[in-house]
């Protein structure tokens, strides 16, 4: 079957570990089913794969890809959820110590076919494209955790979302308007902020401004380049909510700032299944769709990923299957 995947890790060159091309189809063991892809979205997660961060060198090649959409064995359309729990494990999936996502212990969504657990496909509504629904269950599920599980915001407070074109950046700002809050969003460029703008965005800024208020809370998936912006610019008793480090992860911690300010730091990490239903649910109920900046064939998935490590992108970009 066609894929897209890492032929090997390559921390120095990852898109050189990038290939298109044959793989051998999924078996769905007991519990799990076989899922004809139509869609898959590309994540800074799939960089990371083939630059061999947290997958072993003995995995690969590896089919990239953490979600995506398509039709299971029965006929009904899906959205995929790319959390893989134990078997036993029961509660939220994303605690279980040994979960792991599609592409790092197991082949991901970039394909044809991919076998899940049948337990990590949630019905996709018609109202629902099969490209917006490939987007949601990583950034959009990864977003809607970070506001609605993990932050503590309530209707009317102000969130900062750093960094305006990123997949979870504008999944973050269209969620948190459709919440009424109060959304404040930065951008490297104009044509980022506008972007945010039009999402919802209230007030957009460039990256590290000084702003009119301190927030009550900040949704970072930047990491080391806005980390302390993100401090600084909290209220005391604020939350910074961190779900990735896209530009680094060594920043400095600022301690005295954290205990003085009484600051909370929250780790967030994508999301259940429940949730990824209920993110599908308000979708319908809001009319909410994901914004996707292009649509590309997997043939040109190459495009697609050197965009993303660029950062030259405004929105999700898709793989058709």
């Amino acid at each position: 079957m066609r894929a897209v995947y890492a032929r090997s890790p390559d921390a120095a060159d990852p898109l050189a570990a990038l290939e298109v091309g044959d793989r051998p189809a999924p078996t769905a063991p007991a519990g799990w089913t076989t899922v004809t892809m139509r869609a898959a979205s590309i994540n800074h997660h799939d960089l990371f794969t083939l630059r061999g961060v947290g997958i072993g060198a003995d995995a690969f090649p590896m089919i990239l890809g953490c979600d995506g959409a398509g039709v299971d064995e029965d006929g009904t359309e899906v959205i995929v959820h790319g959390v893989i729990a134990r078997v036993d494990w029961t509660g939220d999936e994303t605690l279980d110590p040994r979960r792991s996502l599609l592409s790092e212990r197991y082949q991901g969504t970039m394909a044809e076919r991919v076998a899940v657990p049948r337990r990590n496909v949630v019905p996709k509504p018609a109202a629902l494209s099969q490209a917006e629904a490939a987007c949601l269950g990583v950034a959009w599920l990864t977003a809607y955790r970070m506001l609605f599980v993990r932050s503590g915001l309530r209707p009317g407070e102000t969130v900062l979302i750093q960094g305006a074109s990123g997949g979870v950046a504008t999944a973050a700002t269209a969620l948190a308007r459709s919440a009424g809050l109060r959304v404040w969003v930065t951008g490297r460029t104009e044509e980022k902020r506008a972007l945010a703008a039009a999402l919802g965005a209230h007030e957009t800024f460039a990256p590290g401004a000084r702003l009119p208020d301190r927030v009550d809370a900040v949704i970072d998936a930047v990491g080391e380049a806005t980390w302390a912006h993100s401090l600084r610019s909290l209220r005391p008793g604020g939350t910074v909510v961190t779900c990735g480090a896209t530009s680094g992860a060594r920043a400095d911690a600022d301690l005295a700032r954290v205990f003085f300010r009484q600051l909370r730091i929250v780790g967030s990490t994508m999301g259940t299944r429940d949730e990824l239903t209920s993110l599908v649910r308000l979708l319908e109920s809001t009319g909410l769709r994901p914004e996707i900046s292009e649509v590309l064939p997997l043939d040109r998935a190459a495009e697609g990923f050197h965009a993303i490590a660029g950062g030259d992108t405004a929105g999700k970009i898709v793989l058709t299957i």
